[in-house]
């Protein structure tokens, strides 16, 4: 059995759980629309292990979102996730957004496609099977109305993500599901994290950087 904190910043959403063999035991998150992580993330923390009764150095492993996503918020949830990992001499896990994201879609019988915001009409999205495996590589892509068309015509298409409200304007089909209120959340990382503790998939803590997928561009 693995204890798991697990630390989702990469959009608006500051996300912060704790996992116990693969299962969630205690959230903490707020999405108000601001980047308020470099505030809220620490305190999350510390009210996460606090109201569970699991101290820190009960800790097994510390699992991070790690992209593609916000650059500012990227950078504090895995410099949180690194420095106790380094304090504490525990592994670093790091999970796709996009794969965490997904796993949002319950009980579905078509293509989940994940997409979050990347500025203007461009996306960060990815394709997963019904079984949640990906199918297609994560891009950064700028939309049309010709996008992901080939997935349109001929499956079932969950569409999730703050990407979303992008897409459906120039979306031409009627039967996708969109999704787009959903942001990435720690609360499907457990079960994630607990699998790539179990086949010790760990990262190197003083290399590991983001997955920003593209160069940072100053606005």
């Amino acid at each position: 059995m693995a204890i798991i904190l697990c630390i989702e910043t990469t959009t608006t959403n500051c996300s912060v759980a704790l996992s116990v063999d693969g299962v969630v035991v205690f959230l903490k998150e707020d999405n108000n629309r601001e980047y308020s992580h470099a505030e809220k993330l620490h305190l999350f923390i510390e009210d996460v292990l606090v109201e569970s009764k699991v101290s820190k150095n009960k800790l097994d492993a510390v699992a991070v979102s790690k992209g593609p996503g916000s650059y500012t918020g990227l950078r504090i949830g895995v410099s949180a996730a690194k420095g106790l990992c380094f304090a504490l001499e525990i592994p670093l896990i790091s999970i796709p957004t996009l794969e965490a994201l997904a796993c949002q879609v319950k009980n579905t019988d078509g293509i989940i496609i994940p997409m979050l915001d990347a500025r203007r009409l461009e996306v960060y999205s990815a394709v997963f099977s019904k079984d949640k495996f990906q199918i297609r590589d994560t891009r950064a892509e700028v939309l049309d109305d010709h996008s992901f068309a080939n997935y349109l015509n001929e499956n079932n298409i969950y569409f999730i993500g703050n990407g979303v409200e992008k897409f459906k304007p120039i979306c031409k089909h009627n039967d996708p599901i969109f999704m787009d209120q959903n942001l990435p959340s720690s609360n499907e990382m457990g079960i994630l994290a607990e699998n790539k503790y179990q086949n010790n998939e760990f990262e190197d803590v003083a290399y590991f950087e983001p997955y920003y997928l593209k160069d940072f561009i100053a606005g």
